[in-house]
């Protein structure tokens, strides 16, 4: 996570806390000529529109108050997603059970991105259940390998 996300998320957590919204995932980065603060929230049942646009309002305010960010940007409150990323411990967790994909930083027999049922979670590693070719087979994915962990629609 770059500084400027790790120092939003402190600010606008409270914020969401005191909405009953949870933080899923700040995302800060520059596409093209243009920089993006991307925050996604979610809560129980799911957020919607509204929910969205109360939170962009609340967090538009003390953004503006104490604005971590000195150049302009464009600011996007939504929900995850039914490919919601997995940052946390408790996602991870949330997961288990569910169809995953995984993309790591170096191949782990041959492959970098596995997509595959989550199956058990530690602190080291993550196990996922994932099919070659007509049989199913547990591969165990150090989690210091793990470039991006998301939930999965399709396996």
């Amino acid at each position: 996570m770059s500084k400027v996300a790790a120092h939003v998320e402190e600010i606008i957590q409270p914020i969401l806390e005191e909405l009953n919204y949870e933080l899923v995932d700040v995302e800060y980065v520059k596409e093209g000529p243009d920089f993006y603060l991307r925050i996604a929230i979610d809560k129980d049942g799911g957020v919607d529109l509204n929910d969205c646009t109360i939170a962009s309002e609340k967090i538009s305010e003390v953004m503006d108050n104490s604005d971590p960010i000195k150049e302009p940007y464009f600011m996007d409150v939504s929900s995850p997603g039914a490919e919601r990323p997995l940052k946390k411990e408790k996602d991870y967790l949330n997961a288990i059970d569910q169809p995953v994909f995984i993309s790591l930083y170096e191949p782990i027999d041959g492959d970098k991105d596995w997509l595959g049922v989550l199956k058990d979670v530690t602190e080291e590693s993550i196990t996922l259940e994932v099919k070659i070719k007509t049989r199913k087979k547990d591969i165990t994915l150090p989690r210091t390998k793990i470039a991006k962990a998301r939930r999965s629609v399709m396996l």
